[in-house]
């Protein structure tokens, strides 16, 4: 199961391999990669019913000296629509009402089908570019460069780490592909993911937002808790039927 990746406007160390640093000839093509990352997605959502977890939003101003922190719940459901519940906040009240909940109503949007299609990291939306492979976390990486097809503010132009076992994504780095707004000078995040079980979850998003008057925002997301719902064993399954049948 790999998470959709950009939320709103979001949405460390890397060291090139010796052999993939100088030949990258020998690597799939961009293209390849991606592929493989799709059909290994697909069996990996065959294994979970959605999930759950927790977020710790972190909002940094330096130039206004604002402070936030936002604790939120997430639940993704079987039909991978996501849902929010605001938990607790402290500092700058500001922080949740103008920042964390639009981000959050944009991603809950973004989770419904007729709008995750449009979004995801595929060969439909994007341009893949085999650059080469990546030694991230003491796993290989494919490191490929991804061009959007066309210029939205939820799609996002950067670099892409494919884990090269599994062909899941491990870390993105980028741009959107269009500024959210007129205010918003320049948005550059960092999201990461780890593997957990069969499946792999974000573990941080880091965002440096330029925004005009305001000066430099740093957000960062903290991702903690998250467990997959696993669909119902073929007993449990049997058993719910035949309970149902005899009501």
């Amino acid at each position: 199961m790999r998470l959709p990746i950009i939320s709103g406007v979001l949405l460390l160390v890397l060291t090139a391999s010796a052999s993939g640093a100088d030949d990258s000839s020998s690597l799939p093509s961009g293209d390849v990669v991606a592929a493989r990352m799709m059909e290994r997605d697909a069996q990996r959502q065959t294994l979970v019913v959605g999930y759950q977890g927790m977020r710790r939003y972190i909002l940094d101003n330096e130039r206004t000296h604002k402070h936030a922190e936002i604790l939120v719940r997430v639940n993704c459901g079987t039909d991978g629509v996501k849902h929010f519940e605001l938990v607790s906040q402290s500092g700058w009240k500001g922080g949740y009402r103008h920042v964390v909940s639009k981000m959050i109503e944009s991603e809950a949007e973004a989770s419904h089908s007729d709008v995750r299609s449009k979004i995801r990291l595929s060969p439909e939306n994007y341009e893949f570019h085999m650059l080469r492979s990546a030694l991230l976390d003491d796993r290989m990486d494919y490191l490929l460069e991804v061009t959007p097809k066309r210029r939205e503010e939820r799609l996002f132009e950067g670099r892409v780490w494919i884990d090269a076992q599994d062909y899941a994504v491990a870390r993105i780095e980028g741009e959107p592909a269009r500024n959210p707004s007129f205010w918003i000078r320049s948005v550059h995040f960092t999201h990461t993911y780890q593997k957990s079980g069969p499946v792999w979850f974000p573990v941080t998003t880091e965002s440096v937002n330029e925004v005009r008057i305001f000066g430099a925002t740093t957000l960062t997301i903290d991702y903690f808790d998250y467990k997959p719902h696993l669909p119902p064993s073929p007993d449990t399954a049997r058993a719910d039927a035949e309970g149902g049948q005899k009501q």
